[in-house]
């Protein structure tokens, strides 16, 4: 199944991590990445702290969504992710985006992502790997958001 995960983060050394997070993608069980995003730099959008280093990837994944999440939540946490309020400064985040045309709506997950399409450092990216899963409206409608490609 195809899965899309944005990757972000901002404390400590960021970018190294969104980087190192990738490969742990890669080396999930049934899961292998099968598209990068270039890396961008966005400045928190309902956050605070450091500018973010943000990716998407695309992934090749025998793992249902909760399974995928889970896995998700535990690269996280092996990276010191630690959640103290909303939106916090963050060491790396995960966000499943999508899971193949799986629409879901638990407390542990929302699918597609509920706040993909109001983000420029989710939208760039998976515009970049997705061309045909992003649209200029939705482009448009991020653009006043401070984000650069590095």
């Amino acid at each position: 199944m195809r899965a899309y995960v944005a990757l972000g983060a901002n404390l400590g050394d960021a970018k190294a991590t969104v980087e190192q997070a990738m490969g742990a993608l890669d080396g999930l069980a049934q899961t292998r990445v099968v598209a990068r995003s270039s890396m961008y730099r966005s400045a928190p959008f309902e956050a605070s702290g450091p500018d973010f280093y943000n990716a998407v990837v695309a992934l090749e994944s025998g793992l249902d969504p909760v399974a995928l999440l889970a896995e998700l939540q535990r690269l996280e946490s092996q990276a010191g992710r630690e959640r103290p309020y909303r939106n916090a400064p963050r060491t790396l985040d995960l966000d499943l985006l999508l899971h193949g045309a799986c629409a879901l709506d638990t407390p542990a997950l929302t699918l597609p992502h509920p706040r993909m399409l109001q983000r420029a450092f989710v939208l760039l990216p998976l515009a970049e790997i997705a061309p045909d899963l992003v649209t200029p409206q939705q482009i448009a409608a991020v653009a006043t958001q401070a984000i650069e490609r590095i």
